[in-house]
């Protein structure tokens, strides 16, 4: 038995454009790559981005409130666990632009305000140019000071020597 085929023959204009096997490139086909499609950029994406330049920035001791930090330090210790660089991070992302919240812990002795710019302008500066969103706010919040003396106390804790 054979099969009906219905196939729908296009025929190009004297102007339009062929490739060599003789198919027909249609208008619409040679628009710019940038209008072909869609980018979603995922929240846990912009949250990373964020603290990493965060991090990266001088007078930062960590990210995260006491309960974050000390969730992520059980993590860590966690064979195969791993520290993660969106902690104390939350993003909204829309379709063009981003807000970001920060919960930070400055080392004692910086100007707070000073890092805080810092911050925010090293943020902006990443997430802007990795993802092409426009960032419209980055709200710090600092929770703690970190002491000098508290990294003594710490590599003294452990209960075996």
């Amino acid at each position: 038995m054979t099969e009906p085929s219905s196939q729908t023959q296009y025929n190009a204009q004297p102007d339009e454009p062929r490739t060599a096997v003789g198919t027909t490139l249609h208008a619409g086909a040679r628009g710019p790559a940038a209008t072909r499609g869609r980018t979603t950029i995922a929240d846990g994406v912009v949250e990373k981005i964020a603290g990493i330049a965060a991090s990266e920035v001088p007078g930062i001791h960590a990210l995260g409130g006491g309960f974050s930090r000390t969730m992520g330090a059980m993590r860590e210790r966690v064979p195969g666990g791993r520290s993660s660089a969106g902690r104390g991070v939350k993003v909204e992302v829309g379709e063009k632009q981003t807000a970001i919240d920060l919960e930070i812990v400055v080392e004692y002795g910086v100007s707070i305000t000073d890092v805080a710019a810092d911050v925010r302008e090293n943020v902006i500066a990443a997430v802007e140019r990795m993802t092409g969103l426009e960032v419209v706010e980055v709200n710090i919040s600092v929770n703690d000071v970190h002491l000098p003396e508290e990294d003594t106390k710490r590599s003294g804790e452990g209960r075996l020597q």
